[in-house]
């Protein structure tokens, strides 16, 4: 069980917003190695593996002018054709991502990705998993004027569903990224530790932090038990 659903801080969700890079993937091998070739080709010094957890969140559109200043154009044009060559075949899901999915599936419920990855790119590692069936919506970075924390995409999901924004939709993700789009959207924020927790103000914690997908497909089995009685 996740650290809160037994405190019943989750309400059974209408609907499930999921963030993908290593909420539902893991892609952190194919993320480092493409940021520390981008990089280094750039001049700049790479990133220790758990530097990179850290600093590797925000969409490439918002991130790289920060980081490269006036030649962030040229970084992206490097990082894109390392991605291009390589995304797919360093694409894993995580222990328990599928049989989470079906479960949510098997129930109607509507899901959604929304994350800071291109568009393009997003989609294609979905349907070469074969869970293109599985959302009802795929948000990328660039597919909307705002990209994560801004709730936007979120918003044009629920739209599309016609569900309202509320604690029994549930956004998760693996990133303070994610749970500060739930807080913008006004939707539950579930967590996926992974390793080590981040600190977070109190007002923007978690609704519950799970550790992984396997907890989340735990869930689901469970929905009809104590925990979400309230």
């Amino acid at each position: 069980m996740s650290e809160k659903a037994e405190e019943g801080a989750l309400r059974p969700p209408k609907a499930i917003v999921f963030d993908w890079d290593n909420t539902l993937v893991d892609t952190w091998p194919n993320i480092i190695h493409t940021m520390n070739l981008t990089l280094t080709a750039m001049g700049q010094a790479a990133w220790t593996p758990a530097e990179a957890r850290k600093r590797i969140a925000r969409s490439l559109r918002d991130s790289f002018p920060e980081l490269f200043g006036d030649r962030w154009e040229e970084a992206r044009g490097i990082f894109y054709a390392e991605l291009e060559r390589s995304h797919l075949a360093m694409l894993t899901p995580l222990p328990g991502a599928d049989a989470a999915l079906a479960g949510f599936a098997g129930t109607g419920m509507p899901m959604a990705v929304v994350s800071n990855k291109t568009g393009d790119y997003l989609r294609k590692e979905i349907a070469h998993l074969g869970w293109g069936a599985r959302f009802a919506a795929v948000f990328g970075a660039g597919d909307l004027s705002r990209d994560k924390p801004a709730p936007d995409a979120v918003f044009a999901f629920l739209d599309r569903v016609g569900l309202a924004p509320g604690k029994d939709i549930w956004f998760v993700g693996d990133s303070p990224v994610d749970v500060e789009a739930a807080h913008a959207a006004g939707c539950c924020a579930v967590f996926v530790r992974g390793g080590e927790k981040p600190a977070f103000p109190p007002e923007r914690a978690p609704h519950a932090t799970i550790g992984d997908c396997r907890e989340l497909a735990n869930l689901v089995r469970h929905m009809d038990g104590p925990a979400w009685k309230h």
